[in-house]
């Protein structure tokens, strides 16, 4: 760089305002709203390019990462040692700072040379999709996009088949780099996007498969090279780097599909890199290594490494298998480990279950839970000088002994997993709020805050914040004794809208710049939003995942056994339950598969007592599970259970509209009890 970057962290004061933790910004009420409420500390924005962080682009936070660690380790990685059976090195291999900086600047060397011969380009944008598990290449990818002021597009599949195909076309991307076992795919795709000219194997090939899928590619228009291919021709041609204005597209990021097709949000450069600043104020992301293991097509993890970046920290990589990702993290040894509501709940699990073991050990564990548990309530304390050392050291050890701070975001957590996880793993758990179009920096919560759990806190310093009322619903700013309202956004992190979508585009972004965010908040009387519902009817799982539950009802409706049915999610659940109205004569024949006896479809008791025998629910069950594939609905999509009712949803009874459509939260109110027992006895059994 020609200058010197500048880069502070400004850290909490010595005494956090826990009692009011939102600063209301003068003269912001308005009818049918809200203030507007910004961080209690940083009121004014600290953003990039001030005083305290030079820094406007991604490209030049990995620029001050370098300038503060040249020689220190970047990115890690463990290498297979033998794929049959799959095994992987005992220990982390490490590029550097400086290794990185020169991986990058030829990779990004060699594309231009594509760009500039027309060999790649032709797009709007000139987009780059990248199309593999977190690695570190991914990362080196990304940061030769920004070097030369180009876009990234992350590609996955995980909502079907059809949606690489979409991105592909709808960002224009003319380049795709891909990990080996995602190359056929991609090369199969080449006469259904026009737009698509390179192909880049991110993995080197041998001799023979190179051969074979070059001529592939080839008899589909499509020039392929490997990753390495590239390197080389960028060192023995480098090109001067062009690097990005603050306000540039840095990346198209697809939403994960809550809608039948994902929406690609425009981030910019100074988006991402006001989010990342935000993520790093008054907090000690310096110390030890970041795990990661959350999806890089993601907003929370491009944000956390981002972070890490910024600050000179090293990026170690998990082995792209779950469940290896405790024995990752115990060679590791991360400092950071951002997390969500599925392994924070597994971990939680674990620990309580160890709890319950007869003999001295449970009771040993049992009582350090309770005086940690009792100091933190009172005092905010992580930390206890015996218990640490005897007990939870061992605890610890499970994700790597060193971790001093862990993130949560993606769904809401129980306030009771959060505090057991901060006490048993001796560190911060800070969760927060946030989604693509503010790149993951809505809210976060003050690290010791002891009443926090199940709400989650303050505006993040890029943002501020106001709810707006949701007459509808009856959410009303105006509500007591909280007000509460749609949560909405505004800031140097607010994304600049959906790529070739105005209309979503205006649904988001009103006149003055607010995003709405479609989740319904309420502000409690320290200052600390908490998410109480969704506009549409479109929900988080425990482990992140959206759900559209009017068009999964809509899927099982196809089902003759289903006259009706209202699908329910618990944003602290991993999967869907339901309530059934069955068609009697389909259930009459259905009973009578699985038990051999006979009932008239008239019969409604008889009906509603067979029901209950665990041969009928299981045959129900299967019905459903059938539908269900037919449907090509996903795992988190399908219902697992449901509870059958005999008592049609109908206008009188106020379970429906007058046009027919379920009142989910009357209906909510009726089953309460009878789907949280379901929960209850499904997490029995886990």
């Amino acid at each position: 760089m020609a200058s010197q970057l500048k880069f502070e962290i400004p850290d909490f004061p010595a005494t956090i305002p826990f009692e009011k933790q939102s600063y209301e910004v003068p003269g912001t009420r308005r009818q049918g709203q809200t203030a507007h409420y910004r961080n209690p500390i940083w009121k004014d924005f600290p953003l990039p390019g001030s005083a305290f962080c030079s820094a406007v682009s991604t490209h030049e936070a990995f620029e001050t990462g370098y300038q503060k660690s040249p020689n220190k380790p970047c990115l890690g990685h463990r290498p297979m040692v033998s794929a049959s059976p799959l095994k992987f090195a005992d220990k982390y291999v490490w590029q550097t700072y400086e290794q990185v900086r020169q991986r990058k600047m030829n990779l990004g060397s060699g594309v231009d040379t594509l760009f500039r011969a027309g060999t790649a380009g032709g797009g709007e944008l000139p987009t780059v999709g990248v199309w593999c598990i977190n690695r570190p290449e991914w990362q080196i990818i990304d940061q030769s996009n920004a070097a030369f002021s180009r876009v990234t597009v992350s590609l996955y599949d995980t909502l079907g088949a059809d949606v690489v195909e979409y991105i592909l076309n709808h960002s224009e991307a003319s380049i795709a780099f891909v990990a080996q076992e995602n190359l056929p795919r991609i090369i199969a795709l080449g006469p259904k996007c026009p737009f698509l000219k390179v192909v880049v194997c991110i993995d080197d090939l041998n001799e023979g498969a190179l051969r074979v899928a070059t001529a592939w590619a080839t008899e589909y228009k499509l020039a392929l090279y490997t990753m390495s291919q590239l390197e080389a021709i960028g060192a023995e041609n480098p090109s001067t780097p062009t690097p990005p204005k603050a306000h540039d597209i840095a990346s198209i990021c697809y939403t994960s599909g809550t809608t039948s097709v994902p929406k690609g949000a425009l981030l910019t450069h100074f988006n991402l890199v006001s989010g990342a600043y935000a993520f790093c104020l008054g907090n000690k992301f310096t110390e030890g290594s970041l795990i990661s293991y959350l999806p890089l097509s993601h907003i929370y993890e491009r944000i956390n490494e981002l972070t890490a970046f910024f600050c000179g920290c090293a990026i170690g990589y998990f082995t792209g298998d779950p469940l290896r990702l405790m024995e990752d993290a115990q060679i590791l040894q991360p400092g950071y480990f951002p997390c969500v509501p599925r392994v924070l709940n597994r971990v939680a699990m674990a620990i309580q279950q160890a709890s319950k073991a007869p003999g001295a050990k449970g009771a040993l564990l049992r009582k350090a839970l309770e005086v940690k548990i009792r100091n933190f309530n009172q005092t905010g304390t992580v930390t206890h000088p015996f218990w640490d050392a005897v007990v939870f050291r061992k605890v610890r050890a499970m994700l790597g002994g060193k971790v001093h701070l862990m993130t949560c975001g993606s769904a809401p957590v129980s306030g009771d997993t959060l505090t057991l996880m901060r006490v048993a793993l001796s560190c911060d758990l800070i969760e927060g709020w946030g989604m693509t179009e503010n790149v993951a920096a809505g809210t976060r919560l003050f690290p010791g805050d002891a009443t926090g759990g199940g709400t989650v806190g303050f505006a993040h310093a890029c943002n501020e914040l106001k709810l707006v009322d949701v007459p509808s619903m009856n959410y009303l700013s105006t509500d007591k004794p909280n007000p509460r309202g749609e949560l909405c956004a505004r800031g140097p992190g607010v994304f600049k809208g959906y790529y070739k979508d105005p209309k979503n585009t205006a649904e988001a972004l009103d006149a003055d710049g607010w995003l709405h965010s479609g989740d319904v908040a309420e502000l409690d009387p320290a200052g600390r939003f908490k998410i109480i519902d969704r506009i549409k009817n479109i929900m988080k799982l425990s482990q992140g995942e959206y759900v559209a539950l009017e068009k999964i009802e809509n899927s099982y409706t196809a089902n003759p056994l289903v006259q009706q049915l209202y699908v329910h999610g618990d944003s602290l659940q991993n999967h869907l339950l339901g309530v059934l109205v069955p068609e009697y004569p389909v259930l009459a024949e259905l009973i009578y598969k699985a038990t051999h006896v006979r009932i008239s479809p008239e019969d409604v008791q008889k009906l509603e007592e067979a029901a209950k025998d665990p041969k009928v629910q299981k045959a129900i069950q299967h019905s459903l599970n059938v539908q269900a594939k037919k449907s090509k609905l996903r795992g988190f999509e399908c219902v697992k259970r449901v509870h059958v009712t005999f008592d049609p949803f109908t206008p009188q009874n106020n379970m429906l509209t007058p046009t027919l459509k379920i009142r989910r939260r009357d209906v909510y109110t009726k089953y309460k009890d009878i789907l949280e027992q379901m929960y209850k006895e499904d997490g029995s059994k886990l």
